[in-house]
């Protein structure tokens, strides 16, 4: 190529990769232009707590960490300092608790807005991406914690210092609690705050996960209101015997009599049995699922004894486990030498039994499951389940006008958890508890707890939008004059 070809090509490029990055640069600030002023605030609280590794096992990390850093954060928008407390049973264990105090008018007790700091470990080369690095991809937000639960620990925060900078007054006070060991860990925070400062989270009822929004195609489907939740019991099924050498085999082989029991409770299904949630769910899911499905829902919301259609949805995992108590083998071992006759054969039986079902009739039915006195069940535990929340106008209301101005025509769901978030532990004690969110996820890709989590980045703010709204219509405040 000439000199001065060189020289013209040179330049061109020059001048094509400074358009380039001056527009690149556009789309950046035009990006974080569109976000107003609340909505930047809890993007960054967001990002804060999602780069703060707080998994049980974290070095230094901890909820501690990120609680100290929300603390300051309120503490900057003008919250006193007795209003905000890092509450805590030991170093990594901290639990962030602060209160926005309402004008006491209407004589409520106050409104509790949970969350978990902690969330379950992520390895680097398991990820297309570093977990702990907040990432913006294709329309969502990456990182652990994304949607369990630093999605709504970051709202809670965020809309406690909008309402605080705008003067709002409510009529009763509202107390943020985000707490640790959700997931694991030995000190689980709300467990701990009831036994111990049971004051500072007391409530006429809280807000918590464990509900939210289904899309199905991309599109708003239903949005679930969780309002119960199964509670989660091991068992452990045990035969023993003195053994011997495996060349004279007998028939009085305790892996033989195990393996009769855990085929008998591979066979058996526990009574259909619906309460106030799990109806209102088949009733309304019914009305918006199609062909036989939907007609089953809505029959077995009007007679549970119609064994056509729990046969029929029985089928399906998800609607089997709103149905009935269940019961699986999970873990298996037994003998001690490939020449030897075993002298102990035990399985694990995970249960997840409704809110209403007495574990003890549990542990029975799992006594004649075992149909053999060479196999023994482990005896009942304490009781640690609460009674549903109850479905009543005050909650229910506000969600449904939201809803229906937020996302027309999508039905609310009561729905009862089958696995397990702190709203167990606060119903048990007498505290009602609602998940709810605002925030809509694919409902055939959920990633919590699993590989490369995210969330939409649409849903994050209109989850935003739509907590600030329903706890400023529960708690009917004022701005100060």
């Amino acid at each position: 190529m000439p000199d001065r070809s060189r020289l013209s090509f040179v330049r061109a490029s020059f001048i094509a990769l400074t358009v380039a990055a001056a527009s690149l640069t556009f789309a950046r600030l035009s990006s974080a232009q569109a976000l107003n002023a609340n909505q930047q605030l809890v993007r960054d609280i967001y990002k804060e707590l999602i780069e703060i590794n707080t998994t049980s096992d974290a070095d230094p990390g901890g909820t501690t960490q990120a609680a100290e850093a929300m603390r300051k954060r309120l503490l900057s928008a003008g919250f006193p300092e007795s209003d905000v407390q890092v509450l805590s049973s030991g170093p990594r264990d901290g639990n962030l608790v602060a209160r926005l105090h309402g004008s006491g008018a209407s004589g409520r007790k106050p409104i509790l807005l949970l969350a978990h700091l902690d969330v379950v470990p992520a390895k680097r080369e398991d990820w297309t991406m570093d977990p702990f690095t907040f990432t913006e991809k294709d329309g969502f937000y990456y990182g652990r914690g994304t949607s369990d639960d630093k999605a709504m620990a970051a709202i809670w925060i965020a809309n406690m210092i909008r309402m605080k900078r705008e003067g709002y007054v409510p009529d009763r006070d509202l107390i943020v609690a985000l707490t640790s060991d959700e997931e694991n860990g030995d000190h689980n925070g709300v467990e701990w705050l009831l036994e111990n400062k049971r004051d500072a989270i007391d409530a006429a009822y809280a807000l918590n996960e464990g509900g939210g929004g289904f899309l199905k195609n991309g599109k708003p489907f239903v949005h679930n209101v969780q309002a119960a939740e199964k509670v989660y019991y091991d068992f452990s099924f045990e035969a023993r015997n003195k053994g011997g050498h495996s060349s004279r085999p007998i028939r009085d082989n305790a892996i033989y009599h195990l393996a009769d029991a855990l085929a008998r409770l591979e066979r058996y299904d526990f009574p259909v049995r619906l309460n106030e949630v799990t109806r209102a769910y088949f009733e309304r899911l019914g009305q918006v699922e199609t062909g036989q499905t939907a007609a089953d829902m809505r029959a077995v919301a009007k007679n549970p004894n119609d064994t056509a259609a729990v046969r029929r949805l029985s089928a399906q995992p998800v609607y089997n486990s709103m149905l009935r108590t269940t019961c699986v083998a999970t873990m298996l071992e037994g003998g001690h030498a490939p020449n030897a006759l075993p002298q102990l054969a035990r399985a694990n039986v995970n249960c997840r039994v409704l809110p209403d079902h007495d574990v003890k009739d549990v542990q029975a039915t799992l006594v004649k499951l075992a149909g053999d006195t060479a196999v023994h069940v482990s005896p009942a535990p304490e009781p640690r389940g609460g009674p549903a929340s109850p479905l009543t106008p005050e909650v229910l209301g506000p969600i449904e006008r939201l809803t229906k101005e937020m996302w027309p025509g999508i039905p609310v769901v009561p729905v009862m958890g089958t696995g397990a978030t702190d709203g167990r532990a606060l119903r048990q004690k007498g505290i009602p508890t609602y998940g709810v969110s605002g925030l809509f996820g694919d409902m055939d890709d959920s990633r919590a707890h699993g590989r490369d989590e995210r969330m939409l980045i649409k849903s994050f703010f209109d989850g935003q939008e739509f907590l600030y709204r329903l706890v400023k219509e529960l708690s009917g405040g004022r701005p100060v004059s």
